[in-house]
């Protein structure tokens, strides 16, 4: 499209959003390391102005009626030449609030979380990455240009995850994360390159377009989706890739809460969005989508439902619930495409809830189990109790709050599909979750406290906001998370508009559009209120054992404790395939190949020099013994 840039506002508050965070990286880096409240107010302020312009596009293109695109020449050679620009369209402006909005958060209560640290300019400066790569994605008008800022992301939260590089373990789950989530984007790449050969550009409204189905075969079409899906399981974590996301806990708890809510993880999903008309060419593709969302949903609700770790329940969640996001967009539809997108947008906000509730807990008593959480008496923290329950409610799906609307729309659009499995699936999905979320609360909130305290009557000492140092850090981190309760308990009532707004322009999309019987919803929230139950009777009355039922099995317990032994697999992949195999390959064609032949042409050489050497030492005999050598040699050639 044409335009002035100068005068075009549009344009301009699309430049700030972006790159203000790179700016703040870059001068954090370079200028302001040694200098730890300047440091944070680059990168608050950066974000903020990302906000301020991400909410101006959003308001000013409410309603818009095609994709806003701004595109230039970024590199050319010969005849190629590589734009660089910004998309505008409902999805994209969406997914630039939520990014702006729970780093701008995220940012403000690290305040608080990580005032002693010693890399608290490191911290922001990756933080500020983090942001601009992540914003940088949401509005990319290409593949490539998404695919390079997708790997930032991918770089960026290595950095964030082995923050803590001093841990060994830090180290550890940073390089897993960053290994499993390449592995997906080799075939991401693969995919590009493939739709490349075939369309001859990657502008993401023409991969949309009718184009596509025109100059690929349905063969092709299937198998670009079905790569570029590998780069969507490893960014968020589905079957088989998701055992790095519990151990990416590794990072500070804020971290957490921004790779789970709106960045990272959320990649995934979005691309999926992103791609959602091209996609939805291939039903054999689609299909595979919904068996793998599905399966990912199952088994990390089955892992969640014994771990001690607060934070790797969460994350649990976070993959499960992003199974939820992928089944509903590849039941396919205008109201399936929906579904995904607003259980993306519900699910950031108590997710981020969530986990930084929880980093208060951990923050205050130096623990991430949840017993020892309980028996220490984190209920004394007000906020962060009354909050964290909220958003454990809204992750269950119960009513008012965001995540009952959000998951109620999937279970209909499932309920739509002609194969019922799916839905039986969500359904006991819908039941574990809600009963894992509560076995958190319930054994935090309803664990004996310890004699010394019950003694006291106060918490214990790891809480100490007996000083106005330590109860500014308390308020600064709870700001947020009151923020959060808010947008959790009112973001559901937008279901509407913007339903009106992220599907208005597939009114002609040639796709299934579900809609389940009208028992459905009553259905789940039954399910949910169970899950509450059983955990409320196993960990939250008064005689409760607080074991529970799946802990009564050992051998189930232990197949879920250790994920199904999926990390086993991949540690006997590992052994057998690439150490004993591959690597034993390459470790002879060293030895052998190419050692041994250089190994041979030093003795014939050295073999060579010893018998030129020989022939030099002086002696008559052997030069004469040469010379008659020669002459046989001369007559046998000259006279047979």
């Amino acid at each position: 499209m044409s335009f002035h840039p100068i005068n075009d506002a549009t344009l301009w508050a699309a430049i700030f959003s972006t790159f203000m965070p790179f700016v703040s990286f870059v001068l954090i880096m370079t200028l302001t390391r040694s200098r730890r409240r300047l440091s944070a107010g680059l990168s608050l302020g950066a974000i903020t102005v990302s906000l301020a312009c991400s909410i101006f596009l959003l308001c000013s293109n409410w309603g818009i009626e095609k994709p806003i695109q701004y595109t230039g020449r970024w590199l050319a050679s010969s005849s190629i030449a590589i734009p660089y620009g910004f998309l505008l369209d409902p999805v994209s402006l969406v997914m630039l609030v939520i990014v702006a909005a729970i780093s701008f958060l995220v940012q403000t209560y690290s305040l608080g979380y990580m005032a002693g640290d010693a890399g608290f300019s490191r911290y922001y400066a990756f933080m500020s990455l983090f942001a601009w790569a992540m914003l940088s994605l949401t509005l990319s008008p290409t593949l490539l240009q998404l695919y390079i800022f997708w790997e930032l992301v991918g770089l960026s939260s290595y950095l964030l995850i082995g923050f803590w590089y001093e841990k060994f373990s830090a180290t550890q789950a940073g390089k897993k994360a960053f290994v499993m989530t390449r592995a997906g984007d080799v075939a991401f790449f693969l995919g590009i390159i493939l739709i490349l050969l075939h369309l001859g550009n990657l502008n993401i409204l023409e991969v949309n377009g009718a184009q596509s189905a025109e100059a690929m075969s349905p063969t092709m079409i299937t198998l670009a989706a079905l790569l570029i899906f590998g780069g969507i399981a490893g960014k968020s974590a589905q079957f088989p890739l998701l055992t790095w996301l519990p151990d990416a806990m590794e990072g500070p708890t804020p971290v957490s809460a921004l790779l789970h809510s709106a960045t990272m993880v959320a990649a995934g999903v979005y691309l999926f969005a992103r791609l959602f008309p091209f996609f939805s060419l291939s039903p054999t593709a689609m299909g595979v989508f919904l068996t793998i969302g599905t399966i990912s949903m199952f088994l990390a609700s089955t892992m969640a439902m014994v771990d001690r770790d607060i934070k790797k329940v969460w994350a649990y969640s976070t993959i499960s619930q992003l199974g939820f996001m992928i089944m509903a967009l590849a039941a396919g539809g205008r109201e399936g495409y929906f579904a995904g997108i607003f259980h993306l947008t519900t699910h950031a906000g108590f997710k981020a809830l969530l986990f930084l509730c929880s980093g208060v807990f951990i923050h205050s008593y130096h623990t991430n189990d949840i017993y020892e959480l309980g028996r220490q008496g984190a209920r004394s923290l007000k906020v962060p109790t009354i909050t964290i329950c909220i958003a454990a409610a809204a992750l269950a799906g119960l009513p008012p709050l965001s995540g009952f609307f959000s998951k109620e729309a999937i279970m209909v659009e499932l309920a739509g599909l002609s194969n019922p499995v799916w839905l039986v699936a969500a359904l006991s999905g819908v039941f574990m979750t809600a009963y894992y979320a509560f076995r958190v609360i319930f054994v935090v909130f309803f664990s004996p406290l310890e004699e010394d305290q019950l003694e006291m009557g106060q918490v214990s000492s790891g809480h100490a906001h007996n000083s106005d140092h330590h109860l500014l850090q308390y308020w600064v981190m709870a700001c947020p998370l009151i923020l959060l309760a808010f947008v959790t308990v009112f973001l559901g009532l937008c279901e509407v508009p913007l339903r009106h707004f992220l599907i208005g322009r597939f009114g002609s999309l040639a796709v299934h559009d579900g809609g389940g019987p009208s028992w459905v919803p009553y259905t789940a929230l039954c399910l949910a209120v169970c899950g509450v139950g059983l955990a409320w009777l196993e960990f939250g009355r008064r005689e409760a054992r607080q074991i529970g039922f799946v802990e009564r099995i050992p051998a189930l317990s232990t197949l879920f404790a250790q994920r199904w032994y999926l990390d086993h697999l991949y540690r006997l992949l590992v052994d057998r395939l690439i150490d004993k195999g591959i690597s034993y390959l390459f470790y002879k064609n060293d030895n052998k190949v190419i050692d041994g032949s250089i190994d041979q042409m030093c003795r014939g050489t050295l073999g060579g020099g010893r018998f030129v050497a020989l022939l030099h030492l002086g002696m008559i005999q052997y030069r004469l013994l040469a010379a008659f050598a020669v002459l046989v040699l001369l007559s046998l050639y000259f006279f047979l």
